[in-house]
């Protein structure tokens, strides 16, 4: 949050320049109390302006030294009040859900500082201007932005605009010696919040949530009515890595779920106009059948609501890690100048009664910042019996279930961080580049075998295709132009999951996410769990009412 060119104010000064953004409580609802406190550090910050915009010996701004004493001032609550300037409202995770974006449709990866497509939505302004996934951009609008370590905020600043807007893009093509144009006309791109929504076997449902955006309501129910179409009878509902976002939105998909009159969750604040309670109101599409809900230490916010209201109502098994615990309530406030405040005016609670957000100190948020960090030094991610159940927050479902508070939500049945690919081969440092030659090299077989691939059929791909030898070296070569020491030992044990990642990029290049989801979750170790354990889902779900409840 420091930003070292500007003057860095003393703590007092901080907090006298933020209180000025409470003035205007009253027009949102604000109490009185400690008026006369705000207008004296109002006229206090005031005075102090005026003499370092008038007698300082260097020049300032004014504006960017407000919006810094801001944040600092924010950094003294809790970790999820933030201030947003001006200048960065048009690109805030706000608009990241919006239900649309305007570009040209692509998903791209950047590979030795060019842009690779790695794949063209379909109906989208570049598949209709005639380019392909597998070209290289190397000129937009006549700049070459190859070779001059270009970032995706460069591409994105590039080729994001206006709907109706032009841009010129020159690529390259495997097989033609030349740069082929194309004028794309930008247009409206879905952004969809659900990655895919297909049927494991001929009667598991599986939909993986990847945020909760503008669409995602009619995007779930949607998919819902697919699979039942397919013959499902029971779900697999993946909100692993799913940071949140719209709160009623999570409610509604719960609903959907969850039959009768019965609480989803509640929020409770310091004012009575901010305590809410949200309940089941309408006809579900899958009241019945078996849900099993899979999450991980990135399961925040929207999907713990979604997570904890199945959990505390019985119609769901939880099976994953912990979730991570966020279950303070922001309210966005617009200040006069077009900048935002986001302040925390209550709590999330489950149906049970356990509060969502884990501890925290006011004021000291460098162990907030690195939970995640302190859970792998506990072993929380590896070992079940290093998820220390806090005894004195025990609640209890509907249905009797003892459930645990503490923060985030706790799975019913724990599965550990998949580590058997770690090598000397594939290691923390090494990850990333890794994962780039696997995306690079499916890109390569995809581009040259898509035809071979399309005639095989998604489904034949996915139960027979395997990732030869020749594959294989052509990956560790892209590997060693990234600087991975090859290493035998290491690379037979990384080779299962190397192989296994390359399918499944191929599959989404030449098809979609179904190709892709369904190779990765014949080996991935929570879903894997989650498909044995229907028979305890159904008996959750058929079981009576505890007595009294």
């Amino acid at each position: 949050m420091s930003n070292n060119f500007y003057v860095r104010l003393p703590i007092f000064l901080a907090i006298a320049i933020c209180a000025g953004i409470f003035v205007g409580a009253k027009m949102f609802g604000g109490h009185q109390s400690g008026t006369s406190d705000v207008s004296m550090n109002v006229a206090k910050i005031r005075e102090i302006l005026n003499y370092i915009n008038n007698d300082y010996v260097d020049s300032t701004n004014i504006d960017k030294l407000t919006d810094h004493a801001i944040k600092e001032m924010l950094q003294k609550l809790d970790p999820h009040t933030s201030y947003i300037p001006v200048e960065d409202m048009n690109s805030t995770y706000a608009t990241q859900l919006n239900s649309d974006i305007e570009g040209i449709g692509i998903s791209f990866q950047i590979f030795r500082d060019t842009l690779n497509i790695e794949s063209v939505v379909v109906g989208g302004p570049s598949e209709q201007a005639g380019m392909q996934s597998g070209d290289k951009i190397v000129q937009v609008n006549e700049e070459t932005i190859a070779g001059v370590g270009l970032t995706n905020r460069g591409v994105f600043d590039r080729l994001r605009g206006k709907k109706g807007s032009k841009v010129k893009i020159g690529v390259t093509r495997k097989g033609i010696n030349k740069i082929l144009t194309f004028n794309v006309v930008r247009a409206k791109i879905p952004q969809h919040s659900i990655d895919v929504a297909y049927m494991i076997d001929n009667k598991t449902g599986f939909i993986k949530i990847s945020r909760f955006g503008a669409t995602v309501y009619d995007e779930f129910k949607t998919s819902l009515e697919k699979l039942l179409k397919q013959g499902m009878k029971q779900i697999v509902i993946d909100l692993r890595d799913n940071g949140g976002g719209y709160m009623d939105r999570a409610i509604n998909m719960a609903d959907e779920l969850i039959g009768g009159d019965r609480l989803i969750v509640y929020t409770d604040g310091k004012l009575d106009k901010y305590d809410e309670k949200y309940r089941t109101k309408n006809k579900g599409i899958f009241e019945q059948g078996a849900v099993i809900v899979l999450i991980d230490e990135e399961s925040a916010s929207a999907s713990e609501i979604m997570a904890g209201a199945l959990q505390d109502n019985d119609r769901a098994l939880i099976v994953g890690r912990r979730s991570y615990g966020k279950g303070l309530v922001q309210r966005p406030i617009d200040l006069n100048d077009g900048s935002e405040l986001r302040l925390t005016i209550s709590r999330y609670y489950t149906p049970s009664g356990r509060s969502i957000q884990k501890p925290y100190v006011m004021g000291e948020l460098d162990d907030y910042a690195h939970d995640y960090e302190q859970r792998v030094s506990h072993g929380e991610l590896f070992h079940a019996d290093s998820n220390k159940l806090d005894q004195t927050k025990q609640y209890k479902t509907v249905k009797g279930r003892t459930v645990y508070g503490g923060g985030g939500i706790m799975p019913d049945h724990f599965v550990a961080v998949d580590t058997s690919h770690y090598s000397t081969y594939f290691t923390p440092q090494s990850a990333s580049s890794i994962n780039e030659s696997i995306i690079e090299t499916a890109l390569l077989y995809a581009t040259e075998n898509k035809t071979k691939c399309l005639e095989m059929g998604i489904r034949n791909f996915v139960r027979d295709f395997q990732i030869d030898d020749e594959i294989l070296k052509k990956f560790v070569k892209m590997t060693n132009r990234q600087g991975v020491k090859y290493d035998e030992a290491g690379f037979e044990k990384s080779k299962n999951y190397i192989r296994n990642n390359i399918k499944a990029y191929i599959g989404r290049m030449v098809w979609d996410s179904e190709a892709s989801f369904s190779v990765w979750n014949q080996h991935d170790e929570i879903v894997k769990k989650a498909l044995t354990l229907f028979g305890e889902a159904s008996k959750l779900e058929n079981s009576k009412l505890a007595k009294g409840k």
